[in-house]
């Protein structure tokens, strides 16, 4: 439904809309040639618009299919002013699933020089560190039995779910600082007087530095096996959904914040306590790519919470979104008004 609004908004303001686009039924892609010709850069305006299960917009992506929006029908307004393409992306399953590195694989942001996409927060800085994660559910089997008549019949599954949360509770102790790992269980059996045949957890496991983190996925792996071992019971881990560490952009993110002082806003600077995830990440290592976030509520109030979510439905929360859309439109305006500054975030980005 979110999808099918963002699609319908940007199509009345003359972009030439796929929805779906690529394989994801909620993706969507409008793209808008300039006024003056197609020769100069092709700039991106990125959305959210999934919610979380349960919480909904926890994470305040209500905020960021509007700006998108809004950025996107401010530069429509300027089309006869520019040379290139402004391409709208409407990124789905960003909280899980890592919907944008499928869009990659499916050639959506093919020929995109620079890639924008605000969010919400509760303090505002245009650098963003993200941790590379990856979504892990894990299974274990093993055999039904009466658990007070004959339970040695058994093999408990959920036994061995249980020890892979103990085991990941003792690793803890020599991760990194910088490291997390965590997991909820979604299956544990059906009933108490039966031996569990099936147990089923979902879990995350990330890192801020991308090498670190394929020894985490290793060891991950090798915590399973030793758990199923231990239990008796088959152990099965499949990975998917990865999300990548970010490559801020420099030169996009001076022009981001240059907008932003002339607008009076001031950047608080990252805070390297706050943590957290993102497949926007996994764009900006095939693109230069900025991320920055705007204080949408007070500081200190937590994301992905009750009170975050509450918070994005707030007047002030209205006035943010319209400033993230400004500042996003007016970034990509620069880009296209000066094709040499995408030049220096291409330059930046290959590392000249």
């Amino acid at each position: 439904r979110a999808a099918a609004l963002v699609a319908e908004a940007i199509a009345r303001y003359g972009y030439a809309v796929e929805h779906p686009a690529g394989r994801l039924a909620t993706a969507v892609r409008g793209r808008l040639p300039g006024g003056l010709g197609t020769d100069g850069p092709r700039i991106a305006v990125l959305a959210e618009y999934d919610a979380l299960p349960g919480l909904g917009h926890g994470c305040g992506h209500n905020t960021m299919a509007a700006s998108g929006v809004g950025a996107a029908i401010a530069l429509a307004r300027l089309v006869p002013e520019i040379s290139g393409e402004i391409v709208f992306l409407g990124t789905p399953a960003e909280e899980r699933g890592s919907g944008k590195q499928y869009m990659l694989d499916d050639g959506l942001f093919e020929g995109v020089d620079a890639a924008l996409l605000f969010h919400p927060s509760d303090r505002t800085h245009v650098e963003v560190a993200l941790l590379a994660s990856e979504d892990v559910e894990v299974t274990f089997t093993g055999l039904q039995a009466h658990a007070a008549s004959d339970p040695w019949r058994g093999r408990n599954a959920l036994d061995a779910l249980v020890m892979l949360f103990s085991s990941i509770g003792l690793w803890r102790q020599q991760l990194r600082p910088d490291a997390r790992v965590h997991g909820i269980v979604i299956e544990g059996g059906t009933a108490a007087n039966i031996i569990p045949d099936r147990a089923v957890g979902r879990f995350m496991i990330r890192s801020t530095e991308q090498a670190h983190f394929e020894g985490m996925r290793s060891r991950f792996g090798d915590l399973v096996r030793a758990a199923a071992l231990a239990a008796d019971c088959e152990g099965e881990a499949i990975f998917s959904g990865g999300s990548s560490t970010m490559r801020h952009n420099g030169v996009l993110g001076r022009l981001f914040a240059a907008n932003m002082a002339a607008l009076g806003m001031e950047d608080q600077g990252l805070d390297p306590t706050q943590l957290g995830s993102s497949d926007i990440g996994n764009v900006s290592h095939a693109l230069p790519t900025i991320h920055p976030m705007l204080a949408m509520c007070e500081e200190g109030v937590p994301g992905h919470s009750i009170v975050f979510r509450d918070s994005a439905a707030e007047p002030r929360a209205d006035d943010v979104t319209l400033t993230a859309a400004t500042l996003v439109a007016q970034t990509a305006y620069d880009l296209f008004a000066d094709p040499s500054l995408v030049e220096a975030a291409w330059q930046e980005f290959r590392g000249g």
